[in-house]
């Protein structure tokens, strides 16, 4: 799933496809890339991020989206009821909702629905995370999705245990650590951990240095990727087509 943010306020590529021309040859590069999956984003969930009015949004993704309909398999990244409809209609496929609380909307569509975990808002979701175990917690989360997609009538739907999304690095490593028990759940599990802060913490740990720039984070991406995939996930999100998908094909098929 290749990441496609329409936004000035992205943690890592804000404003770089900001014109529906420059957002639209993205999209086609990253296609040509490996790309499956475009995923459109019209308001930043980075740590902080201030909520963005429904029109704007709806400015921001629909064009792109009316560009791209018919070429390829699109996911619209939305918490607005509006906005993921509007979408929908204009060819969007999936609902990729960090609310998990969509799962109407892609229900009356017959859409995909892509339900994360997130502990709190993305204002304040990273002031102090807490968990008393953080990965049988996003588990039983994950389960009750499934249960309610199914209720809402969807018949394509994954769940994403949420990397940094209210979470610290020590959680997101037990994460990744315990990964099996998330992909043992009867929907499929979809990650989003590319150029996350956690890998570039990791890096920088590393490196013996104080922090590594968002764009510096390639190999810790790739890795955790590459170790998803091996223990069951089915769907990566990602900024870096290229190296993401040229690491899938060092897989056998069963580790994908």
């Amino acid at each position: 799933m290749g990441i496609l943010n329409t936004t000035p306020d992205s943690f890592s590529d804000g404003g770089s496809w900001g014109t529906i021309d420059r957002a639209v040859r993205h999209a086609e590069q990253m296609l040509a890339d490996g790309a499956h999956i475009i995923d459109i984003g019209g308001e930043s969930s980075r740590p902080g991020a201030h909520p963005v009015e429904r029109t704007e949004e709806l400015r921001r993704v629909l064009p792109v989206i009316g560009r791209l309909a018919g070429r390829c398999i699109m996911s619209i990244d939305t918490t607005k009821v509006e906005v993921a409809d509007a979408a929908l209609e204009a060819g969007a496929h999936v609902v990729n909702d960090i609310t998990a609380s969509l799962e109407q909307v892609a229900g009356a569509h017959g859409a995909g629905w892509l339900a994360m975990h997130m502990q709190g808002e993305p204002r304040s979701m990273q002031d102090n995370p807490t968990y008393e175990d953080v990965v049988s917690e996003v588990r039983e989360c994950l389960l009750d999705y499934g249960r309610r997609g199914e209720m809402a009538g969807v018949t394509r739907m994954w769940v994403d245990p949420g990397f940094g999304f209210g979470k610290t690095t020590n959680h997101n490593l037990k994460l990744l650590r315990d990964m099996k028990m998330l992909t043992t759940v009867s929907q499929d599990i979809a990650i989003g951990v590319s150029r996350k802060r956690f890998i570039g913490q990791i890096h920088a740990l590393s490196d013996g240095i104080d922090s590594v720039d968002v764009d510096d984070r390639l190999e810790g991406s790739v890795l955790a990727a590459v170790w998803s995939w091996r223990e069951g996930a089915h769907i990566v999100r990602t900024h870096d087509v290229r190296a993401t998908a040229a690491a899938a094909q060092l897989l056998s098929p069963r580790d994908r």
